[in-house]
């Protein structure tokens, strides 16, 4: 069985397909998990909403808690760090991470990078050890897990090789901290021309939405593959 994290992080609630002025990630990510649950119904899906009950943001005391080993760590400690435990588990437990992250001002939502503030832990999802030669950070993170990131901005051209591909800080600075903790096989699609709201708009999402299922697809195969060997 394969486990799905299922992250909505938009400040809007519903989706656009089923309410005006809805969101257009949290359509994506439902379409994503609505296809491969079409698939693979019996799969485990784990869901949360960071849009709607964002986590705590990490504090002086997170820090020092995180820092501090287990063993030696005092009950305000375990208090500090008792969200974060929860999402890291989430995220351990899960085979491919589904996140809904629209474009704010060129980047994720602050929503979105609180959680990623949560799980990106030392000791947990990422070792530390200022003797060790050469690089003294590793990754903790494995099972070959997947990150899919399923985004939508107003204007257009914010792609790969696009006119203002430059100005995109989302995907970036969401795989790049996963990366680093061990999650390398990536994918994502996006909606463009939400401000149009023209043919324009219309067209991007039906892009988008078959390129979601390409992604299901070749997602199941590549687990459907390593549950096999």
């Amino acid at each position: 069985m394969t486990t799905i994290l299922h992250i909505d992080s938009s400040a809007r609630p519903g989706r656009s397909d089923q309410k005006q002025h809805g969101s257009h990630s949290r359509r994506l990510s439902a379409k994503f998990i609505e296809l491969w649950r079409t698939q693979r119904p019996d799969d485990e899906i784990i869901y949360r909403d960071v849009g709607a009950s964002p986590p705590k943001p990490v504090t002086g005391d997170w820090v020092h808690a995180a820092f501090t080993k287990p063993e030696q760590r005092e009950d305000w400690m375990h208090d500090a760090l008792a969200q974060s435990d929860t999402l890291v588990d989430e995220l351990l437990r899960a085979d491919v991470i589904v996140a809904g992250v629209p474009m704010y001002n060129f980047g994720m939502p602050a929503q979105m990078k609180a959680w990623l503030d949560n799980i990106v832990r030392v000791g947990r999802t990422f070792g530390f050890d200022r003797t060790r030669d050469g690089v003294p950070y590793w990754p903790m993170v494995t099972g070959n897990k997947s990150i899919v990131a399923l985004s939508s901005r107003g204007d257009y051209g914010y792609g790969p090789d696009g006119r203002i591909a430059h100005l995109n800080f989302v995907e970036g600075a969401l795989f790049t901290p996963l990366e680093y903790i061990g999650i390398t096989d990536q994918y994502g699609t996006a909606i463009e021309y939400d401000e149009f709201a023209d043919d324009r708009t219309r067209q991007s999402i039906a892009e988008a939405e078959g390129e979601v299922a390409n992604i299901v697809d070749r997602l199941i195969v590549k687990h459907r593959t390593e549950n096999a060997a």
